[in-house]
Order: structure tokens, then C-alpha cells, then sequence
């Protein structure tokens, strides 16, 4: 019967054949161990001399690692392992032999492995990250399907820039310029007012020339938007999600957070509701900690987000930010329009910022004011302030990137580790 690696758990005591790569091998001369992976999960399978031809025992013994092949055995319950069950080993057929496979076991340097991204994605801690990101992703899609939220698929292309074209990529549109996104959150503005309540997740890119452990150049974003929802109704979807998906990967990715040595008490603290301050009063702690030369209407840094962290035992929602520091469209607090009605949600351990959000301007004079005053005028935004102008409502939305919350989820240092083949600033390739 052939079946998969995490599926053995439901044929133990029967033989089975699993279709696998060698990710490393250990011998003690009457037995040899082989550690197999298939691409859901890894199990030991063990060849014992006495019980196999012997054939059969030196092919396992000769086996290099990465070497494909088809493995049959008998699947026993063992408590030793992280998986639960081990392969006793019958029989062996190689598919593929490996020949110097470049990513041995030792210790090999960052910008080595990234040359080799297409091989590193093999190995057990890599293979724990892609799959804490591929729950994160399925757990984003139940989420917002069991809101009734509307999947729509904002363009990658685009003929305007949402928030300045120093960190866009430009290209050519046949005879137009264009641009790749940024983001996709007026389209979902346009789509909020055809469906109600929208998400959309796809690429978006930055032209930022920046290598810290938190920025990549292409990233996903997940961008829900809601009509007839207000900034504070906003925040409460906001961690409910985040409370959501940080759940779902406690209870489904517990093999990978333990290969990952992920202290889970971390994430067990990821419960709504979330601690919420003020940007006047995230200033004033700020200061409290000896960042004396912060001002008010400056924006904040990875370390002025990672002191402020440091205060909370959960993630931290930062509000009503200074208007000239964030982007045209958000609504101006009506008590207070110096400030407007938004906010970032700061991660703790040093992940930083992984969502903003805010509530929309929906009033068409005051948007119409907003385009003088940031050159938006023009045909390329006319569409966008059409939405103020037939049928308005108030309405908002917020933008979560995916890289920094597996980062954050999954305790890695650096997002390059959490997508499949990082685009970085001096890296294409592979």
C-alpha cells in the first residue's frame, strides 16, 4: 500500500511503501538508520542486517543523501521519535541516485544557502517555516469565508501610486508608464463598495533599499476591507483574525514549532483583546525609556517598536498617528484632526509592525482637498475619488504582511527565511 509520511499514523503495524528523498543516514554496523523525508514530514525508517537480504542492507548503507526512492516496511509506534511512528524497513528502490549534494550537515554561512534557497527549502527547519506559512494561508482563507468576506483580486499592475513613487518599481505599459503595486487597498475600496466585506491576498513590491531582518522587496500581503465599519470595529476584526491564525498554528503545527524550538507560551498570549495606546502616549513611553530625542510627528523605527514591545506581554495596537506621517486617504480623527484614525499592530520579540490600518476618508470635499494637497490630481486617481461620489459610506481596512508573521509565529530571525525564494536587495537568484 503506498501512503504518505504523515499518514502512516492510520497503517500502523501494516507494511506500506513511501516514496522519499535520504535526508541523512547513520549506521552502527548491524543497523542502519535512515532519516526520509517526502515532503510531508520526515520518519526514521530502520534496516536491520539480520532481518533484510543482505542487498537490501548494503543499499542502505551505501544510500547518499538526497537520493530518491521508494521504501517499504512495516510502520511501528515509537515514543522516541518527534513524529511518533518509525518505518521498519523491508525493502529498498532507488530512483535517483544523489551525487555530492552541496548542503551537508555541517554548518554552512547565510549567503551560501541563499545561493542554494532551491535546496535549503529540503531541510527540516525550512520545511517547519513553509508549513507554518502554508497554515497561516489557510487559515486566513477560513477565516474571512466564514465572515462572509468576498475574495477579490486587486491588479499587480497599475497606472497610479498609492503612497509615492520613491519605492516603486516602474515599468512599461506598452506606450504608458506603470508601475508594479505596492498594494492592493484601493481596488479593495472599489471592491468594498460592490461586496461589503472584501480581502484580497496576493504579491505586493517595494523599492526600498533596505537589509534589515524585517524587509524584503516582493512580500504578500493580506488586505481586507469593510464598508460601513468604523476605525474601532476595525481593530476588533483585526485581532480576531490575528487571535485566529495564531491559534490554528498552535493546534496544526505543533511538530513544526517544536522542530523550531518555538516557545509556545509566546504564542499562547496571542488572545484578544489586545493592548491599545495612543502614538501621544507610545511618544511619552518612548521618552520614558531614554529615547529623549524622539519628537512628536516623527515616525517610529524598528527600535522605537521594539522598546515599545517590550511594555506589553501581547502584541500592542499604536492609534491616531500625526496626519502628515501617514498616507492621504485616512480619515482625520473629528476630535482631533492633527491625528488620524489609524493604527499599527506592533509584534513583540523585535518582529515590529505587521498590520496598519486605518478608517477611509469617505467624505468627497475632504478627499478632494487631500488630492490638491499631495499633487494626486489627474486622470490616473479619478476613479478612486468617484468612489466618494456615488453612494459614500464610512469604511475601513487594514494590511497584514504574511512574511513578518510567520517570522513572528515561527520565533526565525530573519523574513528571507520565510518565503520561498526571497527577492532582497542584492538577490535575484535563485
Amino acid at each position: 500500500m503506498k501512503t504518505t509520511i504523515s499518514q502512516v499514523s492510520k497503517h500502523e503495524g501494516k507494511e506500506v511503501t513511501i516514496g522519499a528523498w535520504l535526508a541523512n543516514k547513520r549506521s552502527s554496523g548491524k543497523i542502519a538508520f535512515l532519516q526520509l523525508r517526502d515532503g510531508t514530514g520526515f520518519i526514521q525508517g530502520v534496516v536491520v542486517k539480520a532481518e533484510v537480504p543482505e542487498e537490501t542492507f548494503q543499499s542502505a548503507k551505501n544510500l547518499t543523501q538526497e537520493t530518491s526512492l521508494y521504501v517499504t516496511g512495516t510502520v511501528v509506534e515509537d515514543t522516541r521519535s518527534p513524529f511518533g511512528y518509525e518505518l521498519q524497513v523491508k525493502e529498498i528502490e532507488v530512483i535517483s541516485e544523489s551525487v555530492d549534494y552541496p548542503i551537508t550537515p555541517k554548518e554552512h554561512g547565510t549567503e551560501f544557502l541563499m545561493d542554494n534557497r532551491h535546496l535549503w527549502l529540503r531541510s527540516k527547519k525550512q520545511h517547519a517555516v513553509m508549513k507554518i506559512r502554508n497554515e497561516i494561508i489557510r487559515s486566513t482563507y477560513s477565516f474571512f469565508h466564514e465572515n462572509d468576506y468576498v475574495k477579490i483580486d486587486p491588479p499587480i499592475l497599475t497606472g497610479s501610486s498609492a503612497e509615492g513613487t520613491t519605492e516603486l518599481f516602474h515599468t512599461k505599459y506598452f506606450d504608458e508608464e506603470a508601475y508594479l503595486s505596492q498594494s492592493g487597498q484601493l481596488y479593495m475600496e472599489a471592491a468594498a463598495m460592490a461586496f461589503g466585506k472584501v480581502f484580497s491576498f496576493g504579491p505586493t513590491f517595494r523599492a526600498e533599499k533596505s537589509k534589515t531582518r524585517r524587509h524584503l522587496i516582493e512580500f504578500w500581503m493580506i488586505e481586507p476591507e469593510m464598508a460601513f465599519m468604523n476605525h474601532e470595529e476595525s481593530l476588533e476584526v483585526q485581532e480576531q483574525y490575528v487571535s485566529y491564525i495564531a491559534e490554528n498554528v498552535r493546534n496544526n503545527c505543533a511538530l513544526e514549532l517544536k522542530t523550531l524550538d518555538r516557545d509556545i507560551t509566546k504564542l499562547e498570549k496571542i488572545q484578544a483583546p489586545f493592548p491599545r495606546i495612543t502614538y501621544d502616549e507610545a511618544i511619552q513611553l518612548l521618552k520614558e525609556k531614554g529615547f529623549d530625542d524622539i519628537e512628536w510627528g516623527e515616525d517610529f523605527g524598528a527600535p522605537h517598536e521594539t522598546a515599545i514591545a517590550e511594555s506589553f506581554d501581547k502584541p500592542v495596537f499604536i492609534t491616531h498617528y500625526p496626519a502628515d506621517i501617514k498616507a492621504f486617504y485616512m480619515k482625520p480623527d473629528p476630535k482631533r484632526t492633527e491625528v488620524v484614525l489609524c493604527a499599527d499592530l506592533i509584534a513583540p520579540e523585535g518582529y515590529g509592525e505587521v498590520i496598519g490600518g486605518s478608517q477611509r476618508i469617505d467624505d468627497l470635499e475632504l478627499m478632494e482637498q487631500r488630492y490638491q494637497e499631495h499633487n494626486l490630481t489627474g486622470d490616473a486617481y479619478q476613479w478612486y475619488l468617484e468612489l466618494r461620489k456615488y453612494g459614500s459610506v464610512p469604511h475601513s481596512g487594514f494590511g497584514l504582511g504574511l512574511e513578518r508573521t510567520v517570522a513572528w509565529f515561527s520565533g526565525v530571525e530573519h523574513v528571507r527565511e520565510t518565503i520561498p525564494f526571497p527577492r532582497l536587495l542584492n538577490r535575484l537568484y535563485p
